[in-house]
């Protein structure tokens, strides 16, 4: 086989390999900025979101709309880095409260939040 057509034979393998990889490290850092929305336990309604400055911390606001005492915490899974829990928060009927976590400062930050009874 020419070395020439050898050569750019492996030249157009390495391209398409590095493409591959590109695209394929791309979607989990792209899928991961977008927040789901959180599951909200029965009894409490929650406000949920990040951290004005600060894509690394998240938090749970919730009012205990029941009738008997609930308690709850922040869950925020981190993308790259270990998924954290906020503060247990326990809250008579008709309280407010906030727990709030923050993802280590590696990786792509908070990628969903949900509010755990």
């Amino acid at each position: 086989m020419n070395k020439h057509i050898k050569g750019n034979t492996f030249r157009g393998l390495a391209r398409i390999a590095v493409a591959g990889l590109t695209l394929a490290l791309a979607v989990p850092a792209t899928s991961a900025v977008a927040v789901a929305p959180a599951a909200t336990p029965p009894g409490l309604s929650c406000d949920t979101g990040k951290h004005a400055i600060d894509d690394y911390t998240g938090y749970a606001l919730c009012r205990n709309n029941g009738s008997v005492t609930q308690t709850f915490w922040v869950h925020l899974v981190c993308g790259w880095s270990p998924d954290v829990d906020g503060e247990h928060v326990t809250l008579s009927p008709g309280q407010s409260g906030q727990s709030t976590a923050h993802c280590a400062g590696i990786g792509t930050g908070i990628g969903e939040i949900h509010v755990r009874p």
